[in-house]
Formats: structure tokens, C-alpha cells, sequence
């Protein structure tokens, strides 16, 4: 399996992607750069799979990997209905251009 370390070591590079997947599982949208959008599309297409299974293994899976439980609850009660008929694909990423300080590709990752 390989993955982006995106120049973190493991805690710190756990603790962003955690940090990213609950906050856009939490309000829809996130803006981030490009390579830690693409690790954290794949976290929250997981989770959001997770959340269409419904099981009470599946809930426990995802409330260790995520940071809040009423995220959680709304995982398991709105997000997962949104997407019951999609078969994956659930974000959306739009490029915005590079960062002014340091040109980093800026883009938004959003639920679709």
C-alpha cells in the first residue's frame, strides 16, 4: 500500500488527515492543498462506505478514525442516505490556483 507522507512524520500526518476528514465530513467543504486532498478524498470515501454499511462494526470503525461523534451520528444518519443509490465518487475537487506565499496547488474538496 502506498500513500502520500506528505513530509510529516506518522503522529502529525494521522492527526492532519483525521483532523481533514472530520472537518469535511462536518461542513461539506474543505480548502486544502492538492496532495492532501487526494489522501483525505480516499479517507472520506471510505468512511462515507462505512456509513452505507450501518452496522454497529461499522460505526465503531468509523468512530475511531474520526474526532466527533455527532459526526459521526450524522455520517450514519444523513451523509450514508444521501449516497445510498451511488456506488462511490462522493467528493468533488476544484482547483483554485497556487497559494500566493508559496505557489502550493490550492484546490476545494467538497461532497458532491
Amino acid at each position: 500500500m502506498s500513500y502520500r507522507k506528505l513530509n510529516l512524520n506518522t503522529g502529525k500526518r494521522r492527526a492532519l488527515l483525521r483532523n481533514q476528514a472530520t472537518a469535511l465530513l462536518k461542513n461539506g467543504r474543505i480548502q486544502t492543498t492538492e496532495p492532501k486532498a487526494k489522501e483525505v478524498r480516499s479517507i472520506v470515501e471510505k468512511m462515507i462506505t462505512l456509513g452505507k454499511q450501518g452496522d454497529l462494526n461499522a460505526r465503531r470503525q468509523a468512530a475511531s478514525y474520526l474526532l466527533e461523534e455527532s459526526v459521526v451520528k450524522d455520517l450514519f444518519e444523513n451523509i450514508s442516505k444521501k449516497y445510498a443509490d451511488r456506488q462511490g465518487g462522493y467528493t468533488r475537487m476544484i482547483k483554485v490556483g497556487p497559494r500566493r506565499g508559496d505557489a502550493a496547488s490550492i484546490v476545494i474538496l467538497e461532497l458532491v
